[in-house]
C-alpha cells in the first residue's frame, strides 16, 4: 500500500511541477505531514529491570542461613496500526539466579518469549491475523534439590507456533485472536531428554508437529497512575489428540513505579500442558510412583532498579 501511495504521489509531483512552483511546495508540505502520521503510527515501549535480594546472618538465634539472589527482566513491545494494517511484536525475557548458604546457585527464573502478529482489516474492530511466537529458556533447569539430572535445557523444550485467524481489537489495550488453524512446534534439543521422551516428543526424536486450535488474549494498561498491567492468556487444543483437553498459558504482571530508577513487579505464570509429564507421590511417601500433566504455578515479587523507555 504504501509503495502505491509512493508511485501515485511520486507522479503527481512530477506533473505538478510542471504546472506551478507554488504547488510544488504545497506537495513538499503534504509529504512531510504524511510521514509524521506514518511516525506517529508507531508506539514503542520498553522495561529493563535488576533486582537484588540479600541476607546476611551471624549468630541470628531464630535461625535461617545467607542468601543472595539476582533477577534481570527486559520486556519489549513495538506496535504499528494504521487504517488497514495493525502488526504487534513483543520480547519478554527472564533470567534469575539465587544461592542460599554454601549451596551451589540455583535458577529461579527462565523465560525467553518472542511474538510477532500481523493483522488486516476486515470489518469494524476484526482482522485478519497471522501470529507467529516462540518459547524456551536460557539453560538447564533441575529439579532441586537434585542437580544432577537436568530436566530442561535451551530448546528443550522449544514451542514454535504458527497462527492464522482473526483477531478483535476494540481498542488500543485489549487483542482477541481466535485462530482455528493453528500449529505448533515442540522442540527437545537435548540427547538425553529426547531419548525418555520429554515434552511429548516420541521416545529419541526432537520435535513433534502438532495441528490445533488457539485462543490468545493480550490486555495491557496503566491502571492506575504509575501502575501497569500485563494480562495474557493463550488456551490451545490439538486436534490430534483429544480436544477437549486445552493447554493453559496465563501470565499476569504489574509494574509498580516507585520513582524514575526504581520500581517493583509482581508476576504469576500458570501453566497447564498435556504433553509436560511431572512427577506425582500418589500416596505421600516421598517417592515418585506415577507421571503425569500437572497444574504448574510461579509467583515473583521484585523490587529493584529499572528503566523504562
Amino acid at each position: 500500500m504504501f509503495n502505491t501511495f509512493k508511485y501515485l504521489f511520486s507522479a503527481s509531483f512530477l506533473f505538478i511541477c510542471a504546472t506551478s512552483f507554488s504547488q510544488t511546495s504545497a506537495l513538499e508540505s503534504v509529504k512531510r505531514d504524511t510521514t509524521s502520521d506514518r511516525t506517529k503510527s508507531w508506539k514503542k515501549s520498553g522495561f529493563a529491570g535488576l533486582n537484588f535480594t540479600q541476607v546476611s546472618l551471624s549468630n541470628w538465634s531464630a535461625g535461617g542461613a545467607n542468601s543472595i539472589s539476582g533477577l534481570a527482566l527486559f520486556k519489549y513491545s513495538a506496535n504499528y496500526k494504521d487504517q488497514k494494517n495493525s502488526w504487534d511484536n513483543f520480547i519478554d525475557l527472564a533470567y534469575g539466579i539465587s544461592q542460599e548458604g554454601e549451596e551451589n546457585p540455583r535458577k529461579s527464573d527462565d523465560k525467553i518469549d518472542i511474538s510477532t502478529k500481523y493483522g488486516r482489516f476486515a470489518f469494524k474492530n476484526w482482522y485478519y491475523s497471522a501470529l507467529a511466537g516462540f518459547r524456551s529458556q536460557f539453560s538447564k533447569g533441575y529439579n532441586y534439590p537434585n542437580d544432577s539430572v537436568a530436566i530442561s535445557n535451551f530448546l528443550a523444550p522449544g514451542y514454535l507456533t504458527i497462527a492464522l485467524g482473526m483477531d478483535y481489537r476494540p481498542n488500543d489495550n485489549l487483542t482477541i485472536l481466535a485462530s482455528p488453524c493453528a500449529g505448533r512446534l515442540i522442540i527437545v534439543n537435548d540427547d538425553s531428554l529426547a531419548a525418555i521422551g520429554a515434552f511429548g516428543v516420541d521416545s529419541a526424536k526432537t520435535t513433534k508437529l502438532e495441528v490445533g486450535a488457539m485462543v490468545r488474549i493480550l490486555f495491557k494498561k496503566d491502571i492506575i497512575e504509575n501502575v501497569g498491567l500485563i494480562n495474557k492468556l493463550e488456551l490451545y487444543s490439538d486436534y490430534t489428540g483429544d480436544v477437549s483437553k486445552v493447554d493453559v498459558n496465563w501470565e499476569i504482571t504489574l509494574n509498580m513505579k516507585v520513582n524514575e530508577y526504581i520500581s517493583a513487579n509482581l508476576s504469576t505464570h500458570l501453566i497447564y500442558d498435556e504433553d509436560t509429564k511431572i512427577g506425582i507421590d500418589s500416596n505421600g511417601d516421598g517417592s515418585i510412583d506415577a507421571f503425569g500433566p500437572r497444574t504448574q504455578f510461579k509467583e515473583v515479587l521484585g523490587v529493584g532498579l529499572s528503566y523504562k523507555f
